[in-house]
């Protein structure tokens, strides 16, 4: 009984060992979810970032604590025609902890925040597949007022 006990023990800490990436497609280009990522990790107060890289829309970052273990995960942006994907890969998912859920639930938080402040609808960020028949049109500039006639 004692060996079943650790067997069950041993095996249940090493399954979050196990790295998975995620992945998510917002319909969004990826410049304007970026920013997003961005503000996540660096004003949420939920991570200590490792490493950002503007250039190629990745980042690294550790999260957790004294109870839960620090944990590493990384994130990188990939372009698909009008859309961004969002990898994330993380060590660790298990009944305690969802560091991919969390940190996508908090970028959607931030996309959504920062289109607002921007003034512009509010874009579908979902994880839901993004379709590639709609065409993006850009508002025309306003016009200029005729010149009085004297």
């Amino acid at each position: 009984m004692k060996r079943l006990v650790l067997v069950i023990l041993m095996s249940s800490l090493a399954m979050p060992a196990f790295a998975k990436t995620h992945k998510d497609v917002y319909n969004v280009p990826c410049s304007v979810l970026w920013p997003a990522v961005k503000d996540t990790l660096r004003n949420s107060g939920k991570y200590g970032i490792i490493g950002i890289d503007n250039t190629e829309m990745t980042a690294s970052n550790n999260i957790g604590g004294t109870l839960g273990g620090k944990r590493t995960n990384s994130l990188v942006l990939n372009s698909k025609e009008n859309n961004c994907e969002m990898q994330i890969q993380t060590a660790y998912s298990g009944l305690e902890h969802n560091d991919a859920a969390d940190l996508k639930k908090r970028v959607d938080e931030s996309l959504a925040k920062l289109q607002g402040a921007q003034g512009s609808p509010s874009a579908n960020a979902t994880s839901q597949p993004a379709t590639s028949e709609g065409t993006a049109t850009q508002a025309a500039p306003p016009e200029k007022p005729a010149p009085p006639n004297n």
